[in-house]
C-alpha cells in the first residue's frame, strides 16, 4: 500500500541500503572496467591510508595489472613510509621538498595550497584509483557525484589528464571496517591504539598540513614539535629572499607570521588580537612559542 504524507501525496521511495557484499562486487565491476585495454597497468594512488588500503585489496580482488604508488610528500608522518613499502607500493620523490616550496612561495594555507599540487596532485598514469568517500565530509559529498572522472593536474602550460577512479565512493566508515577484518588487511600503525583498537575515524595525511582544522593542526604541532623549528627556518628563508611580499610588511618577524597562521583561524581574529596589544605590552612571539612548544628556537 502506498504510502501518502500529511499533503495526501505519495511519500517518496527511500533508497535501499547497499549491503557490502554488493558495494564489493560493484567497485571489482568498476575496476576491471576501467582497467586499460591493452593490459597495461592502472595506478593505485597509495597513500598509505586506511582507504587506499581497501582500495589496493579491491584492485589485487579484480585480478587487473596495476601499479601502487606512494608519492612522498617529504612530511610523511612517522611509519608511513614503511607501511607503503611494506603493502608493495612504488616510491616517487617529488622534484621539491615541501620546506624548499615554503622557502620559495611562504607558507601554504587554504588559499594557496601550493604543497599538493607539486607533492601529491601530478599525473603518473593515464587511469588511477583513489580511495575516495563522500562520507569523510561535507564538501566531498557536494564534490563528487559520479565514481569516475576526468580529472585535470598541472598549470595552464603544462595540463595533464587523468582518468580518475572511485570505486568505494559511496562506502560508509562501517563498510570499511569491515572490509578490513574480513580480509584480514593490516592498516597504518597510526589507526591503532596501545590496546590494538582500531580506529576508522583516524586519518593518515601530511604532517601538520595547513588545510586541517586550525586547532587539530596545532595538536599535530604540539606532537612533533621539530616541526615547528623546521617552519620557522623555511619561512625565514622565504623572508630573506622576498623583502619586498606583503607578509614582510604586515608582521614584524618570522615567529608573529606562524602564530598567525597556526593560532588564528580567521583576520578577524588576528585584527582582535593585535588590537588588544595597542594599549598593552608587545607579545614576544618567538617566547610564546618555545613556551608553547618546549623548544629553543
Amino acid at each position: 500500500m502506498t504510502q501518502l504524507n500529511l499533503f495526501g501525496e505519495p511519500e517518496a521511495e527511500q533508497p535501499k541500503a547497499v549491503d557490502l557484499d554488493t558495494k564489493i562486487r560493484r567497485a571489482v565491476r568498476l575496476i576491471q572496467s576501467m582497467a586499460p585495454e591493452d593490459g597495461s597497468p592502472i595506478e593505485v594512488a597509495y597513500s598509505g591510508g586506511k582507504d587506499s588500503d581497501v582500495c589496493l585489496e579491491l584492485t589485487r580482488m579484480a585480478g587487473v595489472a596495476y601499479r601502487a604508488i606512494y608519492r612522498n610528500t617529504t612530511i610523511d608522518p612517522p611509519g608511513t613510509i614503511q607501511h607503503a613499502k611494506d603493502r608493495g607500493a612504488e616510491m616517487v620523490r617529488p622534484e621539491r621538498k615541501f620546506f624548499d616550496l615554503v622557502a620559495e612561495m611562504g607558507f601554504p594555507n587554504h588559499q594557496q595550497r601550493f604543497c599538493c599540487r607539486y607533492l601529491k596532485e601530478y599525473k603518473i598514469l593515464d587511469r588511477c584509483i583513489m580511495g575516495i568517500r563522500k562520507s569523510e565530509s561535507t564538501k566531498r559529498q557536494q564534490n563528487y557525484d559520479e565514481p569516475t572522472e576526468c580529472k585535470l593536474y598541472g598549470a595552464k602550460r603544462d595540463e595533464q589528464y587523468v582518468q580518475a577512479v572511485y570505486p568505494i565512493l559511496d562506502w560508509t566508515d562501517a563498510d570499511v571496517v569491515a572490509f578490513i577484518e574480513q580480509r584480514g588487511i593490516k592498516c597504518h600503525p597510526f589507526y591503532y591504539d596501545e590496546q590494538g583498537r582500531f580506529h576508522v575515524e583516524r586519518r593518515v595525511g601530511c604532517m601538520c598540513c595547513p588545510l586541517a582544522y586550525y586547532k587539530k593542526r596545532i595538536k599535530y604541532f604540539e606532537q612533533f614539535p621539530g616541526m615547528v623549528k623546521a617552519y620557522i627556518r623555511a619561512g625565514q628563508r622565504f623572508r630573506n629572499t622576498h623583502p619586498d611580499v606583503e607578509t614582510i610588511t604586515m608582521y614584524g618577524d618570522v615567529y608573529e607570521w606562524f602564530v598567525r597562521d597556526v593560532f588564528f583561524e580567521t583576520q578577524d581574529d588576528w585584527d582582535a588580537h593585535k588590537q588588544s596589544q595597542m594599549f598593552g605590552e608587545k607579545m614576544d612571539y618567538k617566547r610564546y612559542l618555545e613556551t608553547r612548544f618546549r623548544i629553543a628556537l
